[in-house]
């Protein structure tokens, strides 16, 4: 399976601090917005990656994430000249997908949540055995910003709408969506919104109507950003601190999670630290090696 993380948008939500900057490359707590699904993907085992950008943004996405070495990965990057919906990911990404499965994560999503490994493990599988598209579910309190998905007694999906004005349920979609091979060929039929764009939301009922979507719902153990706004991206930051404060652990540390899974060696950090130098970042990679 491959992955694909958009990382493109004017992320007009978040102005003035994306006049100059890439809304991914803002920092949540200490690291990268783009660290964190990049994170989701080496905790599912995908290590081959595409970053779709804005042609502007592209050279400062390489210079932060080269070509993924240094993490056990493999990076390509693709730009988007403007963003045309979510969907538009798998025409743009159809050659880099070639006879693979697909995962599609959003580049300003934060996921986290004890059990979320094996969670991923179990959608990867799902798709790749059983052909079958992937969504998540998440409670929230204001649904209507969201796409939403409505269930069943038994959770299966009785219909999903994108930013319904009357939401059937509270029950949002997370940016993360896996899919089989087909879906370079599905999102063919997927017409142009009212707003223009090739919505994701179209693209799963396709899915839906084929009896071939599931929904696995994260529960209250998991937290779920959003952060396209300021008060999201604050309030994510602060969440992240916390954790790390009291648990002494980081979340979405690329190094640590490459290290720990075996996608790099001991001498593969110890070089990478010295390129790093000496601040609380290669602090904590110094203690995980020891």
């Amino acid at each position: 399976m491959k992955g694909i993380i958009l990382a493109g948008g004017l992320g007009t939500r978040l102005y003035p601090l994306t006049k100059s900057v890439s809304k991914q490359l803002l920092p949540v707590y200490d690291k990268p917005m783009i660290y964190y699904p990049i994170s989701i993907f080496m905790l599912a085992k995908i290590n081959d990656i595409l970053i779709i950008t804005k042609p502007e943004d592209k050279i400062h996405f390489q210079k932060l994430l080269e070509d993924g070495s240094q993490f056990g990965l493999k990076f390509s990057y693709l730009t988007q000249s403007e963003p045309n919906g979510l969907a538009e990911a798998f025409i743009l990404g159809k050659d880099f997908i070639q006879d693979d499965s697909v995962c599609l994560i959003l580049g300003d999503n934060i996921i986290y949540g004890q059990g979320l490994t094996s969670m991923l493990e179990k959608a990867k599988i799902n798709t790749e055995s059983s052909k079958k598209a992937v969504i998540f579910g998440y409670y929230v309190n204001n649904p209507e910003d969201y796409g939403v998905a409505d269930l069943d007694n038994e959770g299966n999906i009785k219909s999903i709408e994108e930013k319904p004005k009357n939401p059937k349920s509270n029950i949002a979609i997370p940016g993360i969506y896996f899919y089989p091979n087909d879906v370079v060929f599905k999102v063919k039929n997927v017409t142009r919104s009212s707003r223009g764009e090739l919505e994701i939301t179209s693209l799963n009922e396709l899915y839906l109507d084929e009896g071939l979507l599931d929904l696995y719902e994260m529960g209250r153990g998991y937290i779920w950003f959003d952060t396209g706004s300021h008060e999201s991206l604050k309030e994510a930051s602060d969440i992240i601190q916390s954790f790390e404060k009291r648990q002494g652990k980081k979340i979405a540390c690329l190094e640590e999670i490459a290290y720990k899974k075996g996608l790099i060696s001991k001498i593969s950090l110890e070089k990478q630290l010295k390129k790093i130098g000496d601040n609380a970042y290669s602090n904590y990679l110094k203690k995980i090696l020891n």
